[in-house]
């Protein structure tokens, strides 16, 4: 494996402002990371076909970016779903089906991959409670973020208190649908067309994945920012599906955005 310099993930000011020492987040990119070719860096995705030990080291250097063992970081089998787990002081390394995780525990990581799909981290200060969600466009229109919400509440979080951060995701602007999916979306809620904007492509549309996230969240009661950055054209920092799929790559790597409450 070649080494690297130590990863240096992008940081929410909004998390940040009011979270202060009690929790530590991180939206990792690429940098920082052992792997090669095609998962060049940070690759964290098991899913993938890079060689395990370097995607087992990069998630070790994750957990030690948290200050905290490799087996401290949790994350799930996510599969675009609205579910979500909860990791207490137990957590034994399963990686349940779901899409989402919440914690009280301190000295534990909560751990989303994402190459594309939204990757969203909230936390609660003054409750000291976390949560971290996967969503796609799928999650997002069936609830997942709301859910995450909820599961929040029943850990002690205040709705009111909770902040949520999107970070990078593919942007409006390269996320072109087909008219399906327009229907879906509208059928679902008509106020949902303002998603979707003309696109070069007769009959289809571009998606604004980030917008809809936000919204739901900022109605679910929560105070929500994004990050503004979207994966797709940034191939230095960030692993993209849809990008590897139009240059016919045969698989792609997964980044990681995560989220940690400090013990004391």
């Amino acid at each position: 494996m070649q080494d690297a310099a130590s990863p240096a993930p992008i940081e929410s000011a909004l998390l940040n402002e009011a979270t202060g020492n009690t929790i530590r987040h991180g939206y990792f990119t690429r940098a920082g990371g052992v792997s090669e070719g095609i998962y060049r860096g940070l690759n964290v995705g098991l899913g993938s076909s890079d060689e395990r030990g370097n995607v087992m080291e990069n998630r070790r250097r994750v957990a030690a970016w948290f200050g905290l063992p490799l087996e401290r970081l949790a994350t799930v089998h996510q599969v675009h779903s609205p579910d979500v787990v909860t990791i207490g002081a137990d957590y034994d390394g399963a990686r349940p089906e779901a899409d989402a995780m919440v914690s009280a525990t301190p000295g534990v990581v909560l751990g989303v991959l994402a190459a594309d799909c939204g990757p969203i981290l909230f936390a609660d200060p003054d409750n000291r409670v976390i949560g971290a969600a996967h969503a796609g466009w799928k999650g997002a229109l069936t609830g997942v973020l709301e859910n995450t919400v909820a599961a929040m509440e029943a850990l002690g979080a205040q709705r009111g208190n909770i902040l949520a951060c999107l970070g990078p995701s593919i942007s409006q602007a390269s996320y072109e649908v087909g008219p399906e999916f327009v229907e879906r979306f509208v059928a679902e809620n008509p106020d949902y067309q303002r998603f979707f904007a003309p696109s070069a492509t007769p009959g289809h549309a571009m998606f604004d994945l980030p917008a809809l996230t936000i919204e739901r969240l900022r109605q679910a009661g929560v105070r929500a920012e994004s990050l503004g950055l979207c994966t797709y054209p940034d191939s230095e920092r960030f692993f993209s599906y849809r990008r590897t799929t139009h240059r016919k790559e045969p698989d792609y790597g997964r980044q990681i955005s995560a989220i940690s409450i400090r013990e004391i």
